[in-house]
């Protein structure tokens, strides 16, 4: 994917902070642990730049979620993610 060359404002912001949501929640169901953990850093740092009337036009299912459910499995109190596992022993 490319980067824009300019910051999104007012309701494709809203829109852009709602799809990564949506995207890491799907991650999140389908037990990708690492790019759901991704998708989630950037919606949360796109949702930390709203202002607080338009965090509310987010849908409160998705704001627990990001907010909430989500600190629960990957807040900073957990352990960080490791490199790819070598093959266990037998």
């Amino acid at each position: 994917m490319t980067k824009q060359d300019t910051p999104l404002t007012g309701e494709a912001l809203i829109k852009e902070v709602c799809r990564r949501i949506r995207v890491a929640r799907s991650y999140w169901d389908a037990h990708n642990n690492a790019a759901c953990r991704g998708e989630r850093d950037r919606a949360l740092a796109l949702y930390n730049t709203l202002t607080k009337e338009q965090k509310d036009q987010i849908p409160q299912v998705l704001r627990v979620w990001l907010r909430y459910r989500s600190e629960k499995y990957f807040g900073a109190h957990r352990t960080p993610p490791k490199s790819a596992r070598k093959s266990k022993h037998i």
